[in-house]
């Protein structure tokens, strides 16, 4: 499972007041995916975001870019960095990689994901400063559901615990485990489950990831009249958004009163339906600058067909609830 915000992070660092630090910095952020490359933690050509901010001026930037590393050692990355330098000291570098990875399933099988790791790295008056990130639960006994993973942590933990080690290695100081997150508890070599105290693995998913990633559903992010409101005080009514097979995504909602209208994603419906209600959002955000009302904008997106992420409008199962809160219960019950 991967999580929207950090699972869990490490940190290293150093005094290295020698050689350049622009150089430094990159070098070190290149050798640190050397090392989850060998292990599949991080796979092809890396994106690398880099920023140089000028000494005693620290608003003031003298590099900012981001660009895929072709080259082994990195050199192709120092010399276009320096190239694109603007004149002035160089003060703080910062230089931050993202690269999809891989984690091993239950059954051995590969899976690549974007957001398995990131690293960073910065060098500011002669200290190196670098960090791991991970939003996976891959290296844990339990999932973020709370469910035992016994073969993918054994498949993965490995992994990740030699990764941290050679890391150390690499810089020269012990792996600092960061604070604990929502989710996890970092360690020296992987991150640890919370518990409850009838001491089964804790539903951090549901607790925080879930509230946390649905709150686009409840909040505008515009500015203006360009948006339904995303929430009311009043009855609402609703229509089911099925998937292919039939089960239910998610709910659509509106409320012509209060000229609101948005999507509750159905919680058993987990990352499906999160990322149909994304598509909702679109396709409500085009019917409001086609001037209709809410309660239109259902009867119009009935007649839509299918699609593959977002399902279709269930209609016939048209219904309303007191409150959106009855309707949020609704969308939070396991069947």
């Amino acid at each position: 499972m991967i999580a929207s915000t950090p699972v869990a992070r490490w940190t290293w660092g150093n005094e290295d007041g020698a050689g350049d630090a622009v150089e430094r910095t990159l070098t070190g952020v290149l050798d640190a995916f050397s090392v989850l490359a060998s292990h599949r933690l991080a796979v092809g050509n890396p994106m690398v975001r880099v920023s140089v901010s000028e000494s005693g001026h620290p608003g003031n930037a003298l590099f900012s870019g981001e660009f895929e590393v072709t080259e082994p050692d990195g050199s192709d990355l120092v010399r276009l960095v320096r190239r694109g330098l603007r004149p002035g000291e160089p003060g703080a570098v910062e230089a931050n990689i993202r690269c999809p990875g891989v984690w091993l399933g239950a059954d051995g099988v590969e899976h690549r994901e974007e957001r398995l790791l990131t690293f960073g790295a910065s060098m500011l008056l002669g200290y190196y400063t670098a960090r791991l990130t991970t939003y996976s639960d891959a290296w844990m006994p339990y999932d973020l559901r709370g469910r035992p993973q016994e073969a993918v942590h054994a498949a993965n933990y490995p992994r990740l615990a030699a990764a941290l080690r050679e890391i150390s290695e690499l810089i020269g100081d012990d792996t600092d485990p960061d604070d604990p997150t929502w989710f996890g508890k970092p360690t020296e070599t992987g991150v640890d489950n919370y518990f409850d105290e009838d001491g089964s693995a804790s539903d951090v998913w549901g607790s925080f990831e879930i509230p946390y990633r649905n709150r686009i559903f409840h909040h505008n992010t515009g500015f203006g009249g360009d948006e339904y409101a995303r929430a009311a005080q009043g009855e609402v009514e609703y229509v089911p958004v099925t998937s292919e097979r039939g089960g239910v995504l998610g709910y659509l909602w509106a409320a012509d009163a209060e000229g609101a209208a948005s999507y509750e994603p159905r919680d058993a419906a987990e990352d499906a339906g999160y990322h149909a209600g994304l598509r909702w959002l679109e396709r409500l955000r085009r019917a409001k600058e086609s001037g209709l009302a809410p309660s239109q904008a259902l009867t119009e997106f009935a007649r839509e067909p299918a699609d593959p992420q977002a399902g279709r409008v269930d209609l016939a199962s048209h219904a309303t609830a007191p409150a959106l809160a009855t309707l949020r219960e609704l969308a939070g019950r396991e069947n």
